[in-house]
């Protein structure tokens, strides 16, 4: 006996699809329906239907009583001659394509096998209730397959409507008929480079495009379709037909699956990251002066760049300058600009980083290490919001937002008389002081997995996860570089790994020591992590797929009743 599993494989396929013209010919036949039939396309095209339903009987019956008084018929039960005479019954449904001004032109039967169904059927009963609720899940399935079929003439004037396009779009066939086709879906695509445009204008089908459509009641729906030129029986071009399906429960588990953090490059769902994205919340609506404070490292650059993404400057340019990256006198002229002939090498004219930055954001990372004298003078620029050039005369207005950064304790620079004190006080309106990677252990899953996703696109390697082993070194490490060196050691690791889990001896020397130490982040974090990791695996091979579960389970190795009690786990349906 089948098992479920086979069933289910062996019957998910879409239903057959063939057009009879007026004159009873076939003049299209899907990739479904040969498939059911074993019938190849140029053994019926432009021939007569009669080679599948003889030349008398119940399918005779009803094909010509719909050619010609455009009677639809639903589900109704047809022999098929197919492939090598063998006979087959198909459930079928017949719906009528009126041409205005001409009356039927053609029909289209959409069929699917009975046996199957039949034998799926008797599958389902043998089962126990378990089996049952299976069953009426897949039955659901089924009826949510049902896609939406229209046709439209060479003028865009749609010539028929089926009950599942009713349903989709909320318009009634008796209103649609006759209408434009852009004026009952009202695309975001319509008559801008559609696909029904590349099928009008150059005979080609098209296949899964997705677009947004409005229905009725102006809800806005997203739709995957596929269309396909039609021809009349002496293979005249005459119109296209469109097949088109909701996929708005795709797309939410799509939109899940993509959901990250709430800022770009910002990762981390620890209570400190939580109060750092509401102060980058708060200061992304205001002009003040921030001043970002951590260890190297930590993602101030980041942080910075978070706040004008985020802000009403975005549009305009974020400046970032290094502060111990410039001699004295180059960052005087690298910040303020400089006259032609301003000292030695000046040959011409050039702005500063004050300049450049427009009414964006100027980002000064290390401001402790700026000399007194620059000091002095950035001090006065932040004061008044003016400046000069080197070497020149004309006044400029400095328009840009400042946000500084460092990572000294610039109060104590101050009291070393390293550092103004009236600078420290103009620069320091804000302050978010960034907290070290080792004190925000529980974003450690979040932040290897940011950059194992990152590295398989640079490195082109299926490295999925780290070693439980693995990831004890990573939680006993202080990391004294913070994130810029765990981003270090996971590209090391990609090096040198040729696996798809990163073990112990793909990672630095120095990580070796951490395994006699205390083990150092919160049992949540460590009890967690195979968890977390796992979730990743599940959502990065849904993705992968579209979102299909059965070709999901069959990647990752495990039974579809499996994958479904894993994802709800982890509230992935």
């Amino acid at each position: 006996m089948k098992t479920l599993q086979n069933i289910e494989k062996e019957f998910f396929a879409p239903d057959g699809i063939m057009v009879i013209n007026y004159s009873g010919q076939v003049i299209a036949f899907d990739e479904a329906a040969q498939r059911l039939t074993g019938c190849a396309p140029d053994s019926l095209i432009l021939k007569s239907y009669k080679q599948l339903f003889g030349e008398t009987g119940f399918a005779q019956e009803v094909i010509l009583n719909a050619l010609s008084s455009g009677e639809v018929y639903t589900n109704i039960p047809l022999d098929f001659t197919c492939a090598k005479g063998k006979h087959l019954n198909f459930l079928t449904s017949i719906s009528p394509i009126n041409q205005p001004g001409q009356g039927i032109i053609a029909i289209v039967l959409v069929f699917r096998n009975t046996a199957e169904m039949v034998s799926l059927f008797k599958a389902y009963q043998e089962k126990s209730h378990e089996i049952l609720d299976e069953k009426n899940k897949l039955n659901a399935i089924f009826n949510s397959r049902w896609e939406g079929t229209f046709t439209i003439d060479k003028d865009w004037s749609i010539t028929s409507f089926n009950r599942a396009a009713e349903r989709i779009t909320g318009y009634p066939a008796k209103t649609a008929v006759g209408m434009k086709c852009w004026d009952i879906f009202r695309s975001n695509l319509c008559r801008n480079g559609c696909h029904m445009e590349t099928t009008i204008s150059k005979q080609n089908p098209a296949t899964s495009d997705e677009l947004i459509i409005k229905t009725q009641d102006d809800r806005n729906i997203p739709v995957r379709v596929t269309s396909a030129p039609l021809y009349d029986g002496e293979h005249n071009f005459i119109g296209a037909v469109e097949t088109f399906s909701d996929i708005s429960e795709i797309l939410n588990l799509r939109q899940l699956l993509d959901e990250r953090f709430q800022y770009e490059n910002v990762i981390g769902q620890s209570k400190a990251m939580q109060r750092i994205y509401q102060m980058i919340e708060n200061v992304s609506q205001s002009d003040s002066t921030v001043l970002l404070t951590g260890e190297s490292g930590t993602g101030k650059e980041v942080i910075a760049r978070a706040i004008h993404k985020n802000s009403q400057r975005n549009k305009a340019p974020f400046m970032a300058v290094n502060c111990s990256a410039f001699a004295e006198t180059l960052l005087e002229s690298e910040l303020f600009g400089h006259e032609k002939g301003a000292f030695t090498g000046a040959v011409r004219g050039k702005p500063g980083r004050f300049e450049l930055a427009e009414k964006g954001t100027l980002f000064l990372d290390e401001i402790g290490d700026l000399s007194l004298p620059v000091q002095v003078k950035l001090l006065r620029v932040i004061e008044n919001r003016q400046y000069e050039r080197v070497g020149g005369t004309q006044t400029l207005t400095l328009k840009a937002r400042i946000i500084a950064a460092t990572h000294k304790n610039l109060e104590k620079e101050i009291a070393a008389g390293r550092f103004r004190e009236d600078l420290f006080y103009r620069i320091h309106v804000i302050n978010i002081p960034l907290p070290p990677l080792r004190e925000r252990l529980d974003d450690l899953p979040h932040l290897i997995s940011y950059f194992i996703n990152k590295y398989q696109k640079q490195f082109k390697k299926n490295i999925k996860s780290v070693s439980p082993a693995a990831f004890k070194l990573f939680s006993n490490y202080d990391w004294p570089g913070n994130i810029r060196e765990l981003e270090n050691v996971l590209e090391h690791a990609f090096v040198v790994c040729h696996q798809e889990v990163i073990e112990t001896e793909h990672l630095p020397e120095r990580l070796w020591n951490a395994l006699d130490q205390p083990t150092r982040p919160s049992k949540q974090a460590v009890s967690g992590f195979l968890n977390r990791t796992e979730k990743q695996i599940i959502i990065d091979e849904l993705k992968l797929h579209n979102g299909h579960r059965g070709k999901t389970a069959m990647a990752l190795g495990m039974d579809k009743s499996t994958l479904w009690r894993k994802m709800k786990k982890f509230d992935l349906l």
